[in-house]
């Protein structure tokens, strides 16, 4: 019975793909975005466009044609007089070939 040993470079691809790609969004324009074949993905702040496209097929097998990022502004508030920001958050529009799919849920 042959083991397959797991080099250093597939364990942090692991890690990477999971603290890069934190989950799908699943709203109505990311519905709408997949008929035109564009998946939205909730990515790390830090993320940038080849890093959020490696840790995509490195979990989805597809390679994208194409990725955007877009940070959305941290909603403001008052809590008991202070004024305090909601968190920071990162989307990342990742765009597969014609004819390719894959499953978010």
């Amino acid at each position: 019975m042959a083991t397959k040993k797991t080099t250093k470079e597939e364990v942090k691809v692991e890690v990477k793909k999971n603290l890069i790609l934190k989950n799908p969004r699943i709203t109505e324009k990311a519905a709408k975005a997949q008929a035109h074949n564009a998946y939205l993905f909730d990515v790390a702040t830090n993320a940038t466009k080849s890093e959020v496209a490696k840790a995509f097929v490195a979990k989805y097998k597809h390679k994208p044609t194409k990725v955007n990022l877009v940070i959305l502004k941290p909603k403001s508030h008052f809590r008991k007089g202070i004024l305090s920001f909601g968190p920071k958050i990162k989307k990342a529009y990742v765009y597969l070939p014609k004819g390719k799919t894959i499953e978010v849920m």
